[in-house]
């Protein structure tokens, strides 16, 4: 069952992994080694997780990169489907 308007990966990153340990968005980023344009992103739901960055969530926070990923494919998938009826596509299979 698919989860009705997932969080983007973003805010569970800040409500879970950083607020908590008062982590700043310039501290985190140099923990996982990336910009701070780049997590605040993120952060901001303007950008998604990608494998790498999952890869980095993962050694960084003690959590599997799947995990990561699965939420930014749940949080794109629910956004792709409240567009459905909008699409002009038609069944090719019986």
């Amino acid at each position: 069952m698919r989860m009705h308007n997932p969080p983007h990966p973003g805010e569970i990153i800040k409500a879970l992994c950083l607020e908590p340990v008062g982590l700043t968005v310039t501290e985190a980023a140099e923990g996982l080694g990336v910009s701070r344009k780049t997590l605040s992103a993120i952060l901001n739901g303007r950008s998604g997780i990608s494998p790498e960055m999952a890869v980095r969530l993962s050694i960084a926070f003690n959590t599997s990169a799947e995990s990561w990923l699965s939420q930014q494919v749940q949080y794109d998938l629910w956004h792709a489907e409240q567009g459905r009826k909008a699409l002009k596509v038609i069944k090719l299979a019986a």
